[in-house]
């Protein structure tokens, strides 16, 4: 299993890194929408600490939707993926370790991007600290439920649209609690109940997500 999970992540890493281009689309998103609300809601310092947490974490949200499409597109256009359907090895390991790629070409990136947001926004150390390890243990949940998006909207016209609706309603959640987290501690607060429901999706998500995404895939094949 476990070396099945890291020939996966390896090789999707490493496909990740050879398209370079639509690595850096998706964090140049990112920073053109974080970079860009400032402009329009004015230089007041008050106002940019108090939304930019959730400006960070609409941004990402964002961001995130626009690299789903691209998580199984390229496996079932060449061919990879029903020969992935029809191994031996269990498809929920496989659908993990795709997820846990995308995962660290989009969510980590954007999670180390969000420190130099937190500068921008003039944000205190440790709202920028608490805003960085929300996203770092919410990110996941967006790719694992966005991967149960893209898959049911695999080999469909205008797909990427179909993911986003499918996939906005249950962002929600990690959304405002993420965001949160960071405005808690804004407001001397503990962000300890933000966390652990954040923590709390992260760890349902994988529960539920691969077997989903699994099931959605051999649907898409058939």
């Amino acid at each position: 299993m476990l070396n099945l999970f890291l020939t996966i992540l390896r090789r999707d890493l490493t496909l990740s890194l050879r398209r370079k281009s639509d690595l850096a689309q998706v964090i140049f998103f990112f920073a053109v929408v974080v970079t860009l609300v400032p402009l329009g809601v004015g230089a007041e310092t008050n106002i940019l600490r108090a939304i930019a947490p959730g400006v960070v974490w609409v941004a990402a949200l964002l961001a995130a939707l626009l690299s789903l499409p691209r998580m199984f597109a390229t496996d079932h256009e060449d061919g990879t993926l029903e020969q992935m359907l029809v191994a031996a090895e269990p498809l929920p390991v496989i659908v993990i370790a795709k997820v846990a790629a995308h995962w660290l070409v989009t969510g980590v990136p954007m999670t180390i991007f969000a420190t130099i947001f937190g500068v921008m926004f003039d944000l205190e150390l440790d709202v920028t600290i608490v805003m960085v390890g929300s996203l770092l243990l919410g990110t996941p949940v967006l790719s694992l439920v966005g991967g149960v998006g893209a898959a049911l909207t695999l080999g469909l016209r205008a797909g990427g649209v179909l993911t986003s609706l499918l996939v906005l309603p249950l962002y929600i959640p990690v959304l405002i609690f993420g965001a949160g987290a960071a405005q808690a501690v804004s407001m001397s607060l503990s962000p300890s109940s933000h966390f652990m429901i954040v923590g709390g999706l992260a760890l349902f998500s994988l529960a539920l997500a691969p077997m989903a995404v699994a099931a959605a895939l051999r649907i898409a094949e058939q």
